[in-house]
C-alpha cells in the first residue's frame, strides 16, 4: 500500500547570486542527460587529460560489469599532481593542513604544501615503493594512517605506479583491519606510530601489530613518525618513513603508469549489519570523470577558493572530495587531524576564519554537535568567506540545515544536502550550482545531478508517484561505478542488481516530492513497518527535533505484537531543559500531527548522548539491542564503521544511563 508523505517542509529558498532556475526547467536539462546519457558523459570525460583516447564510451558486453571508456589510457596521480605542478599552479599551495592543538587554543603544527613540494614527496614516494618494496602494477597495499598528509601522499604514489589501494579507517580495530588485509590480499600497510584526537594518542600501529598476526599476504610495514610514541619496529618487517624517504634522492622521478581506464584505482570496504565487508573496486576512467564533474557542478570550484570538505579520509567522502576531487581541479584545500571541537567548540570555526574557507562540505551530524554548543562558539569568529555549503552522509534534518543556512550561511548562501554512497563513487544527488542552481528545500538532497537516472520505485520496480515513499534505484550505468565487489563478483550482482533486475538497488528509503526533489529518509533496512505502513527513520527524527527543547533524536523500530512494528526514540535535550511526560506529549502530539497516528511513538527515552561510530554515525543496532534486551553479537560487522568493543561499550553506557533514569 503506498502511503502518501505530507510534506511539511516544501518551502523554497533562493540563494543570494547564481543562476536559479525553477525545477521544471532543470528537469528539462537533466532528461537531455540521461536521454544520450553515453555521449553526454564522453563530452565530460574529454575535459581530463587522457594519454590514449577510449575505443568505447562503454563496454557494457557483461553487464552488470561495465567498462567505461574502455581502451582509453590514463594516470590519477598525474591528473592531480603533474599538471598543476608544472604548470601555472607549481606554487600554489595544494594542502593546509592543522594538526590537532594540544589545548593552548591554537593548532600544533601547521603545514602549507605546494602542488610542486606534493609532486616532489609524491614521487619520492613512488620511487621507494617501486624501487626498495618491488611493488607493481597489479599489487594491492594497505594504508592504515591517521589524518596527516603523508595519506593522501601514499594514496597518490600508489596510483602514480599502478598499485591499487585499500586505505582502512584509523578508527578500525584489529580485527577488522585484518580480515581487510586479508581480502585485498595486500603486500605492504602503510602506517604511523599514532595520531591525535581530542587530545589522546590513537596508538594506530599497535593495533597493526594485532591485526597482522592474522595477515598472510603482508610482508612489510611502512610507519610514519607522528605522535612520537612506542612504534615496537619489528626487523626485518617494519621501517621508518622518514629514514626511507631520506636514502630517496631530492630530484628522484617516476613516470606515472599509462593506466587503461577500467584498471582498479583503489577499493574501499563498506560493511553494514550482516557478512563479511563488501570491498567496492573502483576503476580510474570512470572514476576520475565523476569526481571531477561533480567537483565543477556540485561545488562550483574555481581556482580562488579555500575549500574544505571535513571528511576522514578513511571513507569515501575522503577519497573523492579530500584527495582527488579538489587536487584534480587544482584547488587550494583544508585538511585537518582531530576533533572539531577539540580543543574547544569552536574549533571548526577557528579554521573557516583562519584560512578564509569558502566552500564548506560537512555532515549534518557535526551540524547538529554543533548547535548543541550554541551560536556563540560561531560568532567568536569571522565566517562570512562561506559561499558555499554542501553536507553528506545522511539525511539533514530541516532544523540543523536552518540554524546552519542562518548563522553560517547568513541566510543567504547555497546550502545543499548530497546523497551518494561508497559504491556510486561520487555525489548522485544534489543541488549543482556550477550547472543551474534550483531553490533549496530544508531537508532535502536536491535533484539527480546530469547524467545519473535516479528514480523512487515500488516493491516491484514500477515508479512511484510524488509524495510515495519507495527505493531508490538507478536505471542507467554512470561513470565511477564500482567494477565489482573485490574477489566475490557474484555477491556484486546480488546485492545491487537481483532485486530489480538490470536497475542498481541502493538500499536507501526516499520519497521524490512534486518538484521532483528526493527527501531521503534512511536506509531500507531501517525503515519501520507499522501495520504494513513504512516509516522512514530520518521522517520522525525530522518532527522529533522540531520541539525547541530537542537538540538531537534517534529513531528506531520494536517489535509490536498486534503493528509488527512500532517506532522508540532515544531524545537529547537542550541544555537547561528538564525531561518529563510532559515533553513527551508535546513531542508525541508533533508527530502525529505531521504523520498521523500511525506513527505515533511507543516510548520516549531522555539520554544525554547517543552511540555513535568514530565517524559520528549512531549504532542503530544498538539502540534497538538495549530498548528490546537482546544481546549484542560476536562480529565485527556488526554495525557499521564501528569496532566490535565500540559497539559494546556504547552498549553498556546506554544500558547503564537507562538504568539509572
Amino acid at each position: 500500500m503506498a502511503v502518501n508523505w505530507a510534506l511539511p517542509f516544501d518551502e523554497k529558498i533562493y540563494p543570494e547570486k547564481g543562476v536559479v532556475v525553477e525545477a521544471d526547467a532543470y528537469t528539462r536539462m537533466h532528461s537531455s542527460t540521461i536521454g544520450d546519457y553515453r555521449n553526454f558523459w564522453a563530452g565530460i570525460a574529454h575535459e581530463i587529460d587522457w594519454y590514449k583516447t577510449w575505443e568505447k564510451i562503454i563496454d557494457d558486453s557483461n553487464p552488470p560489469f561495465y567498462k567505461w571508456f574502455a581502451g582509453g589510457e590514463l594516470n590519477a596521480c598525474y591528473l592531480c599532481v603533474d599538471r598543476h605542478a608544472m604548470g601555472p599552479r607549481g606554487d600554489k599551495i595544494a594542502i593546509v593542513w592543522e594538526g590537532e592543538s594540544w589545548g593552548d587554543g591554537a593548532p600544533k603544527e601547521t603545514k602549507r604544501i605546494t602542488y610542486r613540494d606534493l609532486y616532489k614527496e609524491v614521487n619520492k614516494v613512488a620511487y621507494l615503493l617501486k624501487n626498495t618494496y618491488k611493488l607493481k602494477k597489479g599489487d594491492m597495499i594497505g594504508i592504515y594512517l591517521p589524518m596527516i598528509p603523508e595519506l593522501p601522499i601514499v594514496m597518490l604514489a600508489a596510483a602514480r605506479i599502478g598499485v591499487a589501494f585499500t586505505v582502512v579507517f584509523s578508527g578500525f580495530g584489529a580485527d577488522a583491519i585484518a580480515e581487510r588485509m586479508n581480502d585485498a590480499k595486500a603486500k605492504l600497510v602503510v602506517t604511523a606510530d599514532g595520531g591525535l584526537r581530542g587530545g589522546k594518542i590513537i596508538y594506530t600501529k599497535q593495533m597493526i601489530d594485532e591485526a597482522l598476526g592474522d595477515a598472510a599476504t603482508v610482508r612489510d610495514v611502512l610507519v610514519v613518525r607522528r605522535a612520537g610514541c612506542d612504534a615496537n619496529m619489528l626487523e626485518p618487517r617494519d621501517r621508518w618513513y622518514h629514514e626511507e624517504l631520506a636514502k630517496i634522492p631530492d630530484n628522484a622521478r617516476v613516470e606515472p603508469e599509462r593506466m587503461k581506464s577500467e584498471d582498479p584505482l583503489y577499493v574501499l570496504y563498506t560493511s553494514g549489519t550482516t557478512g563479511k565487508p563488501k570491498g567496492q573496486v573502483h576503476d580510474t576512467g570512470g572514476y576520475m570523470t565523476i569526481v571531477h564533474a561533480t567537483m565543477k557542478w556540485v561545488f562550483d570550484a574555481n581556482d580562488e577558493d579555500m575549500y574544505w570538505c571535513t571528511a576522514d579520509i578513511g571513507w569515501v567522502t575522503g577519497h573523492s572530495y579530500v584527495v582527488f576531487g579538489p587536487l584534480m581541479e587544482g584547488l587550494t584545500q583544508v585538511m585537518y587531524e582531530g576533533s572539531p571541537i577539540y580543543p574547544e567548540p569552536d574549533r571548526w570555526a577557528s579554521i573557516v576564519e583562519r584560512h578564509r574557507v569558502s566552500v564548506l562540505y560537512t555532515s549534518p551530524t557535526a551540524i547538529r554537535g554543533w548547535m548543541r554548543f550554541g551560536e556563540d562558539f560561531v560568532k567568536r569568529h569571522d565566517v562570512s568567506s562561506v559561499r558555499l555549503i554542501h553536507s553528506v552522509g545522511e539525511p539533514i534534518n530541516p532544523a540543523a540545515f536552518r540554524w546552519f543556512h542562518r548563522v553560517v550561511g547568513r541566510d543567504r548562501v547555497l546550502f545543499g544536502s548530497t546523497w551518494w554512497m561508497t559504491e556510486t563513487g561520487g555525489i548522485m544527488i544534489s543541488h549543482v550550482p556550477g550547472k543551474a542552481i534550483i531553490p533549496m528545500k530544508p531537508g532535502t538532497n536536491g535533484m539527480p545531478i546530469p547524467g545519473i537516472d535516479a528514480d523512487v520505485v515500488d516493491v516491484n520496480g514500477a515508479a512511484q508517484k510524488p509524495g510515495e515513499r519507495g527505493y531508490i534505484v538507478i536505471r542507467k550505468p554512470w561513470p565511477g561505478m564500482p567494477l565489482t565487489i573485490h574477489g566475490n563478483p557474484q555477491r556484486y550482482k546480488e546485492v545491487y542488481f537481483s532485486r530489480f533486475p538490470g536497475i542498481y538497488y541502493a538500499g536507501d528509503y526516499a520519497v521524490k516530492d512534486s518538484d521532483g526533489y528526493f527527501w531521503i529518509l534512511g536506509r531500507a533496512d531501517e525503515v519501520i513497518k507499522v501495520a504494513g505502513h513504512g516509516l522512514g527513520t530520518y521522517e520522525l527524527e525530522s518532527e522529533i527535533v522540531r520541539h525547541q527543547s530537542v537538540a538531537e533524536a534517534a529513531v528506531v523500530g520494536v517489535p509490536d505484537d498486534i503493528k509488527g512494528e512500532v517506532p522508540v526514540a532515544f531524545v537529547i535535550l537542550k541544555a537547561g531543559t528538564e525531561p518529563g511526560d510532559g515533553l513527551r506529549e508535546e513531542i508525541n502530539a508533533i508527530v502525529r500531527e505531521k504523520i498521523g497516528h500511525i506513527a505515533t511513538l511507543k516510548d520516549i527515552y531522555f539520554v544525554t548522548r547517543l552511540p555513535k561510530t568514530r565517524s559520528a554515525k549512531i549504532m542503530r543496532r544498538v539502540l534497538k539491542a538495549v530498548v528490546t534486551g537482546t544481546v549484542i553479537g560476536d562480529t565485527t560487522t556488526l554495525e557499521e564503521e564501528a569496532s566490535i568493543d565500540e559497539v559494546r561499550a556504547a552498549y553498556s553506557e546506554l544500558q547503564k544511563e537507562l538504568g539509572n533514569k
